[in-house]
């Protein structure tokens, strides 16, 4: 698989007209305002479930836009040398000492680098919203509505762990609330409702929106200016609801419009996976399990040199190793090697995330993010040095271990 034969793979779908994106003064403005009070207070972030994290781990110290080459993009970028996209699974962002963690891992690399950050909902939101929707299908609103609090009242404990200073803390909740009534709005106590397609797409994409938010504010308490990002202001997509596919054209020049700035500000921008948003702007997701296609998407709108997917395991294996004892960590992988090892029925990556990547020869790496000392599995061309992201974060984990 190479750029020239996998184009017909990732062409957009339709020819649909890019509808209006918010203006960017007001995400740069919040940056400024989320860096100034980005310090915290102590606080326990012991759970169950994380005692796998180090006590400093758990602490928080086509078209014409189609042609931009790299050297165009990094020079928009305030000329870093290179430009990196983390994807974070629900594993790796279930709950604030996690979230922290993986804050961590962002941070070195976006002193050197231009980053981009996409995220997935907790781990288990994602079927408790959809569950709510098909609740609301089977008319039993008042269990749906104390579900849908529940998952609110999930994200105010994880803001509370995050231990943020008292103003950035009442921030971040008022966004947090401000979405619970949307959520909530969504899901009414009484009267009836269709559940379409179309409703549980709008439920289910609660969840990276909720992250996103969270994410941010790890992010700060890192020290790292970071704002979340709607993916459905530039994400545009058919109306297949809870199946969509995405424009890729009309994405990345609408996307870019949203991200650049930022990043120009050297701002993380942290952006939801999952979901997207059809011309006149209702809210879609790309199917379930296509959290890696989304972070290939935002990768490949800012032209990213490398794909870093931030999962709970080392890396690709020959075999899943929960079920073959023989099964081997495979380290570095072609396109074609990785699409073979896809097409044969192994679970390596989102169908889509591959052909994407290499449209642009952009190097995609599997990782761990409970062992960032591990180097994970290298998806690419030829095999250059070491990585500016690896060298980072293996960095970064063995000054966290001494």
């Amino acid at each position: 698989m190479n750029a020239r034969n996998v184009q017909s793979e990732v062409s957009a779908e339709g020819d649909l007209s890019p509808r209006l994106v918010p203006a960017f003064t007001r995400h740069r403005a919040h940056a400024h305002t989320a860096a100034k009070h980005g310090t915290r207070k102590p606080a326990d972030t012991s759970r169950a479930g994380e005692t796998n994290l180090t006590p400093s781990e758990k602490s928080c110290s086509g078209e014409n836009h189609s042609t931009l080459t790299h050297r165009e993009t990094r020079a928009s970028f305030g000329g870093r040398s290179e430009v990196v996209a983390f994807k974070f699974g629900g594993t790796s962002l279930l709950g604030a000492a996690r979230m922290l963690h993986a804050a961590e891992l962002v941070k070195p690399v976006a002193q050197n680098s231009s980053v981009v950050v996409v995220v997935s909902a907790m781990k288990g939101v994602t079927d408790k919203l959809l569950a709510i929707a098909q609740l609301l299908a089977d008319r039993q609103n008042y269990r749906a509505r104390v579900e849908a609090e529940l998952v609110l009242r999930t994200h105010h404990d994880a803001l509370r762990e995050l231990g943020l200073e008292t103003a950035a803390h009442d921030r971040v909740s008022r966004e947090l609330d401000s979405l619970g009534r949307d959520l909530l709005h969504a899901v009414p106590a009484r009267e009836s409702v269709v559940a379409s397609p179309e409703l549980f797409d709008r439920l289910a994409s609660f969840g990276e929106r909720l992250s996103a938010r969270l994410f941010a504010a790890a992010l700060e308490c890192a020290g790292v200016a970071a704002v979340p990002v709607a993916s459905s202001d530039f994400v545009l997509t058919c109306d297949t609801f809870r199946d969509a596919k995405p424009h890729l054209d009309q994405t990345k020049h609408r996307g870019r419009a949203v991200l650049t700035p930022l990043m120009e500000d050297s701002v993380v921008p942290v952006v939801t996976g999952f979901i997207g948003a059809t011309r006149d702007g209702r809210i879609t997701t790309l199917g379930r399990n296509s959290s890696d296609f989304s972070g290939a998407i935002i990768a490949h709108v800012v032209d990213a040199d490398e794909l870093v997917i931030w999962t709970d395991v080392d890396g690709i294996y020959t075999a899943n190793p929960s079920e073959d004892a023989q099964a081997q960590l495979l380290h570095d992988l072609s396109y074609d090697e990785a699409h073979a090892l896809a097409a044969s029925g192994a679970k390596v990556l989102h169908p889509h995330v591959l052909p994407l990547a290499a449209s642009t020869e952009m190097t995609v790496w599997v990782r761990n993010t409970f062992k960032p000392q591990a180097r994970g599995t290298r998806i690419g061309t030829k095999l250059p040095p070491r990585s500016q992201s690896q060298r980072d974060t293996q960095t970064q984990s063995q000054e966290g271990a001494a």
